[in-house]
This record gives C-alpha cells, sequence and structure tokens, in this order.
C-alpha cells in the first residue's frame, strides 16, 4: 500500500486536512481586522492583534469547566465556540498574505496552544514562519501541560517575544475543582506556576505573565493576593470577567457583579504598575475590597483616566497595548467590561457608579 503523501494538509490530492501548523483558527475579531469577515465594532473599536489558534482534528484534551474547546463539550470540534465566537479555520499561508497587506492594521500576532502535543513542534514551525515574513512581534498562549523549560527557550529562539500562561483561577482549589481533578482534566496548579517561573526567567521581567477570570467564587482578596504573587515574580496579569460559554458545564453560572470587577481590574493596575500593593490594601470581613492604599487625590487621578478599565495586553512593537480583544468578556453595550478604547467622561461616570464610589 503506497503510503500516505502529506504536504501543506493535502492527502494524496484529495481534500485538505485542516490542521496545524498549515491551518490556524481565528478569532472573529481578527477576521474582520484583515478584512476576511464583513463587520464592525461598537464605538469604532479597533483591534490590532491577530489571534491565532492551533487546530487538530483530535481537538484539546482538556476539560476546564467555563472553555468552549472542552473535550467533555458536546459536538464537533472544528465548530466549537471559544470566548463565545465562531473561530473559523484558514490557511496559515492565507493568513500571512493577508497581514502583509494590512501591517499598518497589525502590532503583533499572538499563537494560542491547545493542549495537544503536537503542537509543540507546530508552534514553533509558525512563529519561524511568521517572523521570517514580516518583522511584527509574536506572542504565544502556552499550554504549560505539555511543555517544559526546554519548549519555552525554543519558542524564544524561533523568534516569540513573550509568553502567557493562563492560569485563570485565583487559587489553588478552584484551579484544581474548574480545571483539574474535579473534571477529570489533565492541568495541575504546580506545573502552570512552574511554567509561569520559568517563562519569566527565559524571556525576562514583564515579557511573560498570566491570564486571570473573575467571579469564578474566588473572594476579592483572594484575587488581589494573586495578582500581587505574580507581580512579585517578575510578570504581568491580564483580567477578565467570568463570561458563560453556551453548552459549557459552567452554561448557567451568573457573571460577577459589575462592582467586584471594576475593583479588580483596579486592583489590578495599581499593583502593576507598582502604585500600590496587597499590604496596603484593606477588605472587610468578606475580603471586600474597602481601601486601595492611596490617598483619595490620587485614587481620583487613577480612576480618571480610564486606564485600568482598558483591556490588559500584550503591547505592539509602539508600546500600545494591541491585543485588546474588543468585547471579549461581555456584549458591546454601555456596561462593556473590558474598554478596547479610551473610556470617555461618560463611561468615567457610570463606571464610578458602577463601583459605587462617587468621589
Amino acid at each position: 500500500m503506497k503510503p500516505l503523501e502529506i504536504e501543506k494538509g493535502v492527502v494524496n490530492g484529495e481534500k485538505p486536512i485542516e490542521e496545524s501548523p498549515a491551518y490556524l483558527r481565528m478569532s472573529l475579531a481578527a477576521a474582520m481586522t484583515l478584512g476576511i469577515k464583513k463587520g464592525l465594532f461598537y464605538r469604532n473599536a479597533k483591534l490590532y492583534c491577530i489571534n491565532l489558534l492551533l487546530t487538530y482534528p483530535s481537538g484539546c484534551a482538556a476539560r476546564c469547566a467555563y472553555c468552549g474547546l472542552s473535550n467533555k463539550r458536546e459536538g464537533e470540534y472544528e465548530k466549537k465556540s471559544f470566548i463565545r465566537v465562531a473561530w473559523p479555520v484558514h490557511p496559515l499561508e492565507d493568513i500571512i498574505e493577508r497581514v502583509s497587506q494590512r501591517l499598518k492594521k497589525v502590532k503583533r500576532i499572538c499563537i494560542s496552544q491547545v493542549t495537544n502535543t503536537r503542537s509543540i513542534a507546530d508552534t514553533i514551525f509558525i512563529i519561524q514562519k511568521l517572523r521570517s515574513s514580516f518583522d511584527i512581534p509574536v506572542s504565544i498562549l502556552v499550554s504549560p501541560t505539555i511543555i517544559d523549560k526546554n519548549d519555552l527557550m525554543d519558542f524564544k529562539k524561533a523568534g516569540a517575544d513573550k509568553i502567557g500562561v493562563a492560569i485563570d483561577l485565583a487559587t489553588e482549589p478552584l484551579f484544581d475543582k474548574y480545571r483539574g481533578n474535579g473534571v477529570d482534566g489533565p492541568h495541575k496548579w504546580g506545573r502552570y506556576l512552574n511554567c509561569l517561573e520559568d517563562a519569566i526567567d527565559i524571556f525576562g521581567s514583564r515579557n511573560a505573565g498570566s491570564h486571570l477570570v473573575t467571579g469564578m467564587g474566588e473572594t476579592e482578596k483572594e484575587m488581589v493576593t494573586a495578582i500581587q504573587k505574580i507581580q512579585n515574580m517578575g510578570g504581568w496579569t491580564h483580567l477578565f470577567s467570568f463570561f458563560p460559554e453556551k453548552d459549557s458545564q459552567l452554561k448557567d453560572r451568573p457573571m460577577p457583579d459589575m462592582s467586584h470587577y471594576r475593583r479588580i481590574q483596579l486592583a489590578r493596575y495599581l499593583i502593576d504598575k507598582g502604585l500600590s500593593t496587597l499590604e496596603r490594601f484593606s477588605f472587610d470581613r468578606k475580603e471586600v475590597v474597602k481601601d486601595f492604599g492611596l490617598d483619595k487625590p490620587a485614587l481620583d487621578a487613577v480612576i480618571n483616566s480610564g486606564e485600568p478599565f482598558r483591556t490588559s495586553g500584550c503591547e505592539g512593537y509602539d508600546s500600545e497595548v494591541a491585543c485588546n480583544r474588543p468585547y471579549g468578556n461581555s456584549r458591546p453595550g454601555p456596561d462593556i467590561r473590558n474598554f478596547p478604547f479610551k473610556p470617555d467622561h461618560g463611561d468615567i461616570q457610570r463606571i464610578r457608579r458602577q463601583m459605587g464610589y462617587d468621589g
């Protein structure tokens, strides 16, 4: 029997196998930025990062309770949504061509791995392909369960400049409940923290960090503690609000109260910018933030800037946040949670009301 000849995802001249590295899934927002999909962003928001996701017929081995890609979620893998939107599959060569035509609109590219061991070599190949095509920085959102320190070094040699580790949960018990033993999943809290530590060591301070999702059952003090821990390690944090994914195990879980989210956004900003620390915060008996460790004029100035409430993400080559994922954790409208643009005066007043802080 003649062996299969596979080149660029084609098997014996038949229908292409739409899998990585020849193919990648792309966020709807990125597809709009590249002109592949038609559409307009609410309030004319702009995305400057092309978010890509590796894809395989076998899918992702993880079972995270809140994730649309979980292998416990029903349906065909290639049709599963991720962060509540479709991620259509596109050839890598077409993506490169589109980006080349829009170099002024693209300031960063981010590759997200899935928990599939094939994604290690494929990630290296894709980084090299992108970096040899244009001078745009490349980030990776890695899956610590399948990689080690040597893989991180290989990613850097290939041309990646930033690493993200999506720890997501603020405490080890919650991590285990929603990503580990609680859902028969493969992820381990210790391995994620070790990977983050290795990434900071290899890529340098502030070039590696973690995604955190609030509204998963943690107290405000527990989330602020997690943010401070990552800051002390030399990393940054990108904060998101829980937003239930249809048909996921947590599809019926409500989003966290807006006042809770605004306080955590403000706390994250103050800690990441070195303006305050956990030790200067105070909390009530329910571990809700009552004081941020700044005097009133200083705190008012930070709030009025609007910066704490913008999406936190990797910067582009101009040092401005490129990966702002418009409306990734709330629907477009007056009550957006992460602003993909600078909040105006009306937005700031609404934020103050949401926080219960009128200044």
